[in-house]
């Protein structure tokens, strides 16, 4: 439950943060070149730092739930011989923690298969407003699929309105990145 909610949640971060750079330097410039070597280096940036961030976060946890346990076994006085005895079933407890390595891992591909969404999208139109046409469009559809997937993966019966809250969120991610950088390349901002 909570791997599938947190994969989903990188998927979108992945796919909202790389299709909203991709509007904010379709905004500005008409090369395609400079808006796919954008989401690239958007998707490798987010890719590692939701990596990173999600290593440090399950190490924390991860020693925090061992330091715990060391705790209870202090405060429980155990003896000698059921300490002995003990010990395999605390290794086992320990080795059921999350792998702060596998969370990494899995972080960054989620993000970089949402990043992938937009990317495939603009890679192949020429035109720029098609192109930023075609990536809202291709974004709209994943960000739907994601807020339903997770609306039925919560057990939720309002699949709708977690797909709505979720395709209005990314729009405003775009819109106000869009707009933001069209005014910031209005000032002459070396563009």
């Amino acid at each position: 439950g909570c791997q599938i909610r947190a994969a989903i949640l990188g998927a979108n971060d992945g796919l909202v943060s790389i299709a909203s750079l991709m509007m904010g330097v379709g905004a500005v410039k008409d090369d395609i070149k400079a808006m796919i070597l954008t989401g690239f280096a958007g998707l490798f940036a987010g890719a590692c730092s939701m990596a990173i961030g999600e290593f440090v976060s399950v190490y924390s946890q991860r020693d925090i739930e061992i330091a715990q346990m060391k705790r209870e076994k202090i405060n429980k006085n155990i003896t000698t011989t059921t300490t002995t005895n003990n010990s395999m079933g605390e290794n086992e407890k320990e080795k059921r923690l999350p792998n702060p390595f596998q969370a990494a891992l899995a972080s960054a591909l989620a993000f970089a298969l949402g990043a992938v969404v937009p990317l495939l999208a603009a890679g192949f139109v020429t035109e720029r407003e098609v192109r930023l046409a075609v990536v809202v469009g291709a974004t709209t559809l994943a960000l739907a699929a994601f807020g339903g997937v997770g609306a039925v993966l919560g057990g939720t019966s309002r699949v709708g309105v977690s797909c709505g809250r979720v395709v209005v969120g990314g729009w405003m991610a775009m819109g106000i990145t869009f707009g933001l950088t069209k005014l910031l390349g209005s000032t002459g901002l070396g563009m």
